[in-house]
């Protein structure tokens, strides 16, 4: 059993099936999922786990080389806005509509609780060397 990190075992599997360039869209309840990419859905219950929940453990076992996050999110909530641009100072912002584009071609979909609008990112992972 392991003692921390992830606990969750599809998560887990599925973190370490992931190569360099890969695409995990972590995003809200109401973020519509393509057909295609593995999903793993944490959702329980409205807002529960949430997206900064979510973002941070991934962030704590994935090496991430960039961000895609939809442009809405600056207005819509600041709150996302705050923590995307605190852990990635080059963020790409694109429209919504781009982002649920460019999530077909994730190879996972991490669905949170997260009940606020445009709590969504795109991570591409790098490597750790």
């Amino acid at each position: 059993m392991k003692r921390a990190g992830i606990l969750n075992r599809h998560l887990s599997g599925a973190l370490a099936e992931l190569g360099h360039g890969d695409g995990v869209l972590v995003c809200d309840a109401g973020m519509p999922i393509p057909d295609g990419p593995r999903v793993v859905d944490l959702a329980f219950r409205a807002g529960v786990p949430s997206f900064a929940e979510v973002l941070e453990g991934l962030l704590a076992e994935l090496v991430v080389e960039g961000a895609t996050a939809a442009a809405e999110v600056r207005a819509a909530n600041p709150a996302a806005s705050a923590l995307l641009d605190g852990h990635f100072p080059e963020l790409a912002l694109v429209p919504h509509e781009e982002l649920k584009e460019l999530s077909a071609r994730a190879r996972l979909v991490v669905r949170t609780g997260e009940a606020r609008p445009y709590a969504n990112v795109l991570l591409r992972c790098g490597v750790f060397f």
